[in-house]
């Protein structure tokens, strides 16, 4: 039998299989940076969640009648401190932590003794740039999962993807509506 004949179909076998690995190896690749994003993401939201009780006394130390506005910020935190899983039911938290700081907020228009302090003007400045810092992970996030998926959904990779079983990840959106920083005029 003549060598060439084996080498014809030896050679197939191995591009094929180059081909397999590089795609594989590709949406592996892939998979990792969009949990590295999310593990950014996460870490900006504790920095943010880090904040909140140093601002909420802050605000205690003037609003005392506020106490139900205070409660409810506090809920909320702890609410999306303790959220885990999906970026969907992260979300969720967030928007409504979003949606209590703008409260905490609109409290603090009405002290101008809270408005000029030191204190609350330096959590206030490092809330709006933690949101910043919040804004960029998530978009970075959600560079890489519209990447990986574009791989996930894509032939011939789409072929691949479903039988080592990579699944679509999700995007990390917030609600139209509170989609900005908690803002604050001083």
């Amino acid at each position: 039998m003549d060598p060439a004949v084996l080498l014809i179909p030896a050679a197939i076998l191995f591009f094929v299989f180059l081909v397999v690995a590089l795609v594989y190896n590709s949406l592996v690749r892939l998979r990792n940076h969009v949990k590295e994003s999310w593990s950014d993401v996460d870490t900006e939201l504790k920095r943010r969640y880090d904040l909140i009780p140093n601002l909420v006394q802050t605000v205690k130390g003037y609003a005392t009648h506020e106490k139900e506005v205070l409660e409810r910020v506090t809920e909320a935190r702890s609410r999306a401190v303790y959220s885990t899983g999906s970026p969907d039911s992260q979300a969720v938290a967030e928007n409504e932590l979003i949606g209590s700081l703008k409260s905490l907020f609109a409290v603090a228009e009405n002290y101008p003794e809270l408005k000029a302090s030191r204190n609350f003007l330096e959590l206030q400045d490092e809330l709006v740039n933690t949101e910043d810092r919040i804004q960029a992970a998530r978009r970075f996030y959600n560079g890489n999962v519209r990447e990986f998926n574009n791989r996930v959904q894509m032939f011939p990779s789409s072929i691949l993807a479903s039988m080592f079983n990579f699944k679509e990840a999700e995007f990390f959106q917030i609600k139209e509506f509170e989609r900005a920083a908690p803002k604050v005029d001083m």
